[in-house]
């Protein structure tokens, strides 16, 4: 078991490697990777969202009324400013409407576990990204549908009540799950969490590759313009996001934490809306896919920067 464990913590310390090494193998030889299908995304995705649900407490839930001014605005921040930024750079980009959709989706998901994470790793306030995640989570099977239907249903006919059971079925009922598991079977949640990052790092890994092998010849068509679209929209959530914290008079811990939470998307749910709901539109899926690299890879960095900021800053205090 504590080989497991060690096997978990490396594969969690290195996630964006990993990420970004099957990234690459799905584009230069997707051919290889062909056994990797799309309609896995949804049940990997359920897998993630579980362990994500076994670490949730409901003292968790009690930072909301803690720190309401934090959570309530990052919420906000979440579902109006993000979703602009994005149809912004769509359409200063020139994007498709495939593209622009996925662009979307990605901006409309809530954040996910890799948020918690990074927020972890840049020494921030760990409660309060669990608590934005999880209210902007609760809300997301009623915001997400709606704000979709909003910006692209005068292009496509949006189902919202598809996508509302899309994110009940996928997001919703696996963390519900893990929440139970961990209340009601405390030891064998603490043990399913120590190897949980190693089974998420693989869903996750296997829904990038499934996705990126599926349309490496469109990723390769679309060419740098959506690393370039993906990198905007990640950085201005980190930009806005740490404009509010500081606005609403935090503490470097909690600005690094709002900061991140703005800038990390659920894209594994957004690929997995793209797929379940936009079928007739493969490009739709590609945004998620790269964010779900992109972010991994530039949140370790940031990350790292945060932590080593934080530090500076209790050095000075002290």
């Amino acid at each position: 078991m504590k080989i497991v464990e060690k096997i978990a913590s490396l594969a969690g310390k290195y996630m964006a490697i990993i990420v970004l090494a099957m990234t690459c193998v799905s584009l230069f030889f997707s051919d290889t990777m062909s056994f990797l299908k799309t309609s896995w995304v949804n049940p990997l995705l359920m897998i993630v969202m579980l362990g994500m649900g076994l670490t949730i407490k409901m003292s968790d839930f009690a930072e909301c009324f803690k720190k309401p001014k934090g959570v309530i605005g990052q919420t906000i921040l979440r579902y109006t400013v993000t979703p602009c930024i994005a149809l912004g750079l769509s359409k200063l980009f020139n994007l498709s409407t495939e593209l622009t959709v996925g662009f979307l989706l990605v901006a409309v998901c809530p954040g996910g576990t890799a948020s918690n994470v990074m927020t972890y790793l840049a020494n921030g306030d760990v409660a309060l990204s669990v608590a934005m995640t999880s209210v902007a989570t609760i809300i997301a099977p009623v915001v997400t549908p709606m704000l979709t239907l909003l910006l692209v249903g005068e292009k496509l006919d949006v189902s919202f009540m598809s996508m509302f059971t899309s994110i009940i079925k996928v997001v919703m009922v696996p963390i519900i799950v893990g929440a139970i598991l961990n209340k009601l079977l405390p030891k064998l949640s603490e043990k399913l969490q120590k190897i949980f990052p190693l089974i998420s790092v693989i869903a996750i890994t296997l829904i990038v590759g499934a996705v990126v092998s599926n349309n490496a010849a469109n990723i390769m068509e679309a060419g740098i313009i959506i690393i370039v679209v993906v990198a905007l929209l990640n950085i201005c959530g980190y930009i806005t996001g740490g404009i509010l914290g500081k606005v609403l008079g935090y503490g470097r811990p909690q600005i690094n934490a709002i900061a991140i939470e703005t800038a990390m998307q659920n894209s594994g749910l957004a690929t997995s809306l793209a797929i379940s709901n936009f079928a007739s539109m493969p490009m739709a899926a590609i945004p998620g896919a790269v964010f779900s690299v992109w972010h991994n890879v530039f949140g370790a960095v940031i990350a790292n920067l945060m932590a080593k900021g934080v530090e500076k800053e209790e050095e000075k205090n002290a």
